[in-house]
C-alpha cells in the first residue's frame, strides 16, 4: 500500500492510543487489530463515494458520456448499497462477521476492476452497482462488529472511527484524483479490498456471533483472546448469552443455553412487535433525520451551492474538507468521555444553525442586500454544518444502532435501518436539485427545521449508552418475557 494509503491507518492507530488513554480497560493488541482490519473496510466505503467527482470529466471525455449518463453512473451506487443493505443483516448473521466482510470486498474489487477496464458504460454501471453493494454491506457490518468485539468503556470512540474512515476515503480519493487518471484511481481502490480481505484470517470473530449460533466455547475463547489471556471474562462471556440480570455467575452452562435458545431468530416481520418498539423507533428515526437534514444534498453539491451562492467553489471545497476531517476525529476522542448524547445535542444544533446561515444568506440574495456579505456567509454556514455533523451526526446514529437491539434481531433490524439510510440519502440525492430550482431559501430552511426536530428527537427519545454493556443497553430499551 502506498504513502497515501497507509496514512489514514497510522493516524487510527494513534487515535486508538488516544481513546484509551482515559479508559479503565486496557486494548489488547488483537483488539486494536481486528478494529484496524475492520475500518479498512471503512475507508473503502469512502473512497467508492469520492471517486465520482475527480473522476468525471476524465470518464466522460474517455467515454463520451453526456451528463444524463454519467448521473446514472452517480446515483447507481445508491441502488446498489440498498441491495446490499437489506441482505446484510442476513449474510452478516448466517456467515459471520468476519465472512460478510470478506464478501463485501469480493463485490468491491469487482465493481473497481469493472470500472477500471471499462469500455462502454455499461460496465462502468455493472461495476458502480457492485460497488453499491459492497458499500450496503459494509454499512451495516463493521460498526456492528467492531460494538461486539469492544468493552463498554472504549466502545463508542472505537466505533466512531468508522465514521472516522469514511472522511479519510473520501478526503484522500478526492485528492489522489486530482492528480491521477480515472482507470488508475479505480485500480488504486482495490488496495484497501485486498488488505481487508487477506487481513481477516488473522482477527477474531465477533463472541456475540458465536454465542448466537451456540458455539458457546469458541465464544468465550474468542473474548479471551480479545480481553487478554489474564483477563476474567466469565461475567462478560454470561452476561453476553443471558441478558436478563435475574441469572447470577454462578449459572451453569446447560442453564444459560436453554434461556438462550428461547430467544428465537425474529424475521423483517417479527421485528414490528411491541417489545422491540423502542429500539426500532431510535435506530430509524436517527437515521431518518440524519439523511432528510440534508446532508448528502450538501455533500454531492457543496461545489453548486458556494457557485449559487457567489463564492468559490475551489476554496470552499478545500475548506469543507479541512474542517471535516479533525472535527470527525474530535466526535471520536469524546465519544466514550462526553457520551453519546452530549454530542449529538452539540451536533445536531449545529447543523440546525449551518442550514439556518445558509438559507439566510440566499434569502439576502433574493433581496438584493449586503451582496458582499451574503456568500461568506453561506461558506461560514456550511462549514458550520460540515463540522457539526462530523462532530456527532454523521457517525453517532451508526454507533447507537449497533448497540440498541438485541442479538436475535440484530441481522433484520440492521438490515431494515440500512436499508432506511440509502433509500432516504437517494431521496435527498435525487430531489436535492429539484429543490434548489423551486427556492434555495426554502430548501435550507426545511433542512433547518428538520435539524430542529432532531434535537426534540434527542433529547426525549434517545438513551445514553456510553459504559453500559449491550446487554445492559438491549434489557432496559427491549421488553422480554418474564422467564416463571
Amino acid at each position: 500500500m502506498d504513502n497515501e494509503s497507509t496514512e489514514p491507518f497510522e493516524f487510527s492507530t494513534h487515535l486508538l492510543s488516544s481513546i484509551c488513554e482515559d479508559a479503565s480497560s486496557v486494548p489488547t493488541s488483537i483488539l486494536i487489530l481486528s478494529t484496524l482490519v475492520a475500518v479498512s473496510g471503512s475507508y473503502v466505503f469512502g473512497s467508492a463515494v469520492g471517486y465520482s467527482s475527480p473522476a468525471q470529466s476524465g470518464i466522460m471525455d474517455d467515454l463520451n458520456l453526456g451528463v444524463a449518463e454519467y448521473s446514472v453512473f452517480g446515483s447507481v451506487l445508491t441502488i446498489g448499497a440498498m441491495v446490499g443493505a437489506i441482505g446484510s443483516g442476513s449474510i452478516a448473521d448466517y456467515a459471520g462477521r468476519r465472512l460478510a466482510m470478506g464478501l463485501s470486498q469480493l463485490f468491491c474489487i469487482l465493481g473497481w476492476l469493472a470500472i477500471a477496464f471499462s469500455k462502454v458504460a455499461w460496465w462502468l454501471y455493472i461495476g458502480r452497482l457492485l460497488l453499491g453493494c459492497g458499500m450496503g454491506l459494509l454499512s451495516y457490518v463493521v460498526p456492528v462488529y467492531i460494538a461486539e468485539i469492544t468493552p463498554k468503556d472504549l466502545r463508542g470512540g472505537f466505533t466512531a472511527i468508522h465514521q472516522l474512515m469514511i472522511c479519510f476515503g473520501v478526503s484522500l480519493t478526492y485528492l489522489i484524483g486530482a492528480y491521477l487518471n480515472w482507470r488508475v484511481l479505480a485500480l488504486i481502490g482495490t488496495i484497501p479490498c485486498l488488505a481487508q480481505l487477506l487481513s481477516l484470517y488473522f482477527i477474531s470473530e465477533s463472541p456475540r456471533w458465536l454465542a448466537k449460533v451456540g458455539l458457546l466455547e469458541r465464544s468465550e475463547s474468542a473474548l479471551q483472546h480479545l480481553r487478554g489471556k489474564n483477563a476474567d471474562v466469565s461475567e462478560e462471556a454470561i452476561e453476553i448469552i443471558v441478558y436478563n440480570k435475574r441469572f447470577s455467575i454462578s449459572v451453569d452452562l446447560k442453564e444459560f443455553t436453554e434461556v438462550f435458545q428461547e430467544q428465537t431468530e425474529a424475521s423483517m416481520i417479527g421485528l414490528f412487535q411491541l417489545q422491540y418498539l423502542k429500539s426500532l423507533t431510535v435506530g430509524v428515526g436517527l437515521i431518518v433525520l440524519q439523511q432528510f437534514g440534508g446532508v448528502n444534498g450538501i455533500a454531492f453539491y457543496a461545489s453548486s451551492i458556494f457557485v449559487s451562492a457567489g463564492f468559490s467553489r475551489s476554496i470552499g471545497t478545500i475548506a469543507m474538507v479541512i474542517v471535516q476531517i479533525p472535527m470527525t476525529a474530535l466526535g471520536v476522542i469524546l465519544m466514550d468521555k462526553t457520551g453519546r448524547l452530549p454530542l449529538l445535542l452539540i451536533s445536531a444544533s449545529g447543523t440546525c444553525l449551518g442550514c439556518f446561515l445558509v438559507s439566510l444568506s440566499f434569502f439576502l440574495q433574493e433581496l438584493h442586500k449586503w451582496k458582499e456579505f451574503s456568500p461568506i456567509l453561506a461558506l461560514v454556514g456550511v462549514l458550520v454544518y460540515t463540522g457539526s455533523f462530523s462532530l456527532g451526526m454523521g457517525g453517532i446514529p451508526w454507533v447507537i444502532m449497533s448497540e440498541i437491539f438485541p442479538i436475535n434481531v440484530k441481522g433484520s433490524a440492521g438490515s431494515f435501518v440500512t436499508s432506511v439510510h440509502w433509500l432516504c440519502s437517494w431521496i435527498i440525492s435525487y430531489a436535492f436539485n429539484f429543490l434548489m430550482s423551486w427556492s434555495s431559501t426554502g430548501t435550507f430552511f426545511m433542512f433547518s427545521s428538520i435539524c430542529g426536530l432532531t434535537i426534540l428527537f434527542i433529547a426525549k427519545l434517545v438513551p445514553e449508552t456510553k459504559g453500559r454493556t449491550l446487554e445492559e443497553v438491549q434489557v432496559s430499551l427491549n421488553r422480554y418475557p418474564t422467564k416463571r
